[in-house]
């Protein structure tokens, strides 16, 4: 796991977003509607090779133009927003469980990737992002003689 520097704002605000979120869930009035954190916020699998960072992200039912990846201070932030159907309010639900708005999702990632050299793809709701590591970050192997 790699070691992320601290940044007091973002867990400010991460804090105040979680108690809103927990807040707002409890005192629906519909219990049947609860909305879960995981809801937009994108699931990921973040795995290390010896030549690169591999994230696959779910984000199902978002178009591939709605996504937006940054990479700044050693971040990378995947955000977008999965935008309500415009058929859906004239319609009389029963229960309703999608979700729908904006998302973010930020992971941080260690230095000495190249930035220039970042791939993403996406293909039916699985975002698979490839961030190589840089010559110095690739583990070497040393022979060491003995004398």
């Amino acid at each position: 796991m790699p070691i992320v520097r601290w940044n007091p704002e973002r867990s400010i605000f991460s804090l105040k977003s979680d108690m809103d979120r927990l807040f707002d869930n409890f005192f629906t009035d519909r219990p049947g509607q609860l909305q879960s954190y995981s809801d937009m916020t994108p699931i990921v699998d973040v795995e290390e090779t010896d030549q690169a960072f591999l994230i696959t992200a779910e984000v199902p039912g978002i178009k591939k133009d709605d996504i937006k990846i940054t990479f700044e201070n050693n971040y990378l932030t995947i955000s977008g927003e999965k935008k309500v159907e415009k058929d859906r309010k004239d319609k009389n639900f029963h229960h309703m469980e999608r979700s729908f708005g904006k998302f973010s999702r930020t992971l941080g990632i260690p230095a000495g990737v190249m930035l220039d050299k970042i791939e993403a793809e996406y293909d039916q709701g699985i975002l698979n992002i490839k961030i190589p590591k840089a010559e110095e970050a690739k583990p070497k192997q040393i022979e060491v003689k003995v004398k």
